[in-house]
Parts: structure tokens; C-alpha cells; sequence
């Protein structure tokens, strides 16, 4: 009983507009961090402050190594989660279940968006736009939707698992039974 009252809670999810508005929350999120305030000078500085909090020192060029890795994980993050607020905006916040072609299409428009954004940046004082920034960003956001077709055949997997040990326990059941 517990488990069907759990599955239906799951199946409802959120409603379609709070998807919406979250992604379209995170389109302008992600249009915000292009400006120049977040800037390199700006992540430079979170960073030392950060490091500085953990009493962590390092040569300048480990310093500069770690804040190009961090800007370009960024970019994985970003654009990962906007892949799958999409997914989850164009399933009505209810289906979240594997679909290839939904897949393809938020990886898409992620894409698209991406590029979209850096050439924006062509025109922000302290950035510049980079095709290999929006590479990064493709690529988190095809990693995403790796990363929920994982999940989608795990979650199958262990269904299949689950359903041939209760049929394995019934025959069991039964056979004892008959006995």
C-alpha cells in the first residue's frame, strides 16, 4: 500500500508551470552569469576567498589551473541542469521516464542556447565568446541526458529484479503449498 501511495506521489511531480518557471528561471540565471560581473576577475576572487576560508595555498600557476577547470566545469553544470529542467518542463512535470527524441531535443535546444549565449558574450566588456565554451556546454548537457537514460535502465533493471523475485517467491509459495 505504502509502495503504490509512493509511486503515485512520484508520478504526480510538479505541476507543468513550476517546471516552466524554473527553466525559464535558469535561461535567465545562465543569460546573467554572461555578463562581465561574473567575469574571470570575479570567479578569480571567489576562489581565493574560498581557498583563503580553508586555509588552502598554492603556486600561481595550480592557482590558475584550478580557476580554468572550475570555469569550465561550470559550463558542464549549467547547461547539465538546464538539459534537465527542460526534460522535466516538456514531460509536464509528470513523465519523467526515458524518451530518446525528448532527449535529443532539450540537448538541442541547450545547444542552441549555448550558442546563443556566447555570442552574446562577443558583446559583454570582459568576456568573449568561444565555440569551445559552447562545446562544454553541449556536452554537459548531453551528459545529462546520459546520465537519466543511466538512471532510467537501472530503475528498469531493478523493476525486472524486483518482479522475478516476487514470481521466484510465489512459485515457492505455491510449490510448499501443494506439498
Amino acid at each position: 500500500m505504502n509502495q503504490s501511495r509512493a509511486e503515485n506521489s512520484v508520478q504526480a511531480g510538479l505541476p507543468a508551470f513550476v517546471w516552466w518557471a524554473t527553466t525559464l528561471a535558469w535561461t535567465v540565471t545562465i543569460y546573467q552569469l554572461s555578463t562581465g560581473t561574473f567575469a574571470a576577475r570575479f570567479t578569480e576572487w571567489m576562489l581565493r576567498e574560498a581557498l583563503g576560508l580553508l586555509g588552502i595555498t598554492m603556486s600561481p600557476a595550480s592557482f590558475d589551473l584550478l580557476h580554468h577547470l572550475v570555469r569550465k566545469l561550470a559550463h558542464l553544470t549549467e547547461y547539465g541542469i538546464y538539459a534537465l529542467l527542460l526534460y522535466g518542463s516538456f514531460g509536464g512535470g509528470k513523465d519523467f521516464a526515458w524518451h530518446g527524441r525528448r532527449a535529443a531535443w532539450c540537448a538541442g535546444i541547450a545547444a542552441a542556447y549555448s550558442l546563443i549565449d556566447e555570442l552574446h558574450q562577443f558583446f559583454v566588456p570582459e568576456r568573449g565568446g568561444s565555440l569551445l565554451d559552447s562545446a562544454l556546454d553541449t556536452t554537459g548537457a548531453a551528459l545529462a541526458m546520459a546520465g537519466l537514460y543511466v538512471v532510467h535502465r537501472a530503475l528498469q533493471a531493478n523493476r525486472s529484479r524486483n518482479a522475478a523475485r516476487k514470481a521466484n517467491a510465489a512459485e515457492t509459495w505455491n510449490g510448499a503449498a501443494g506439498e
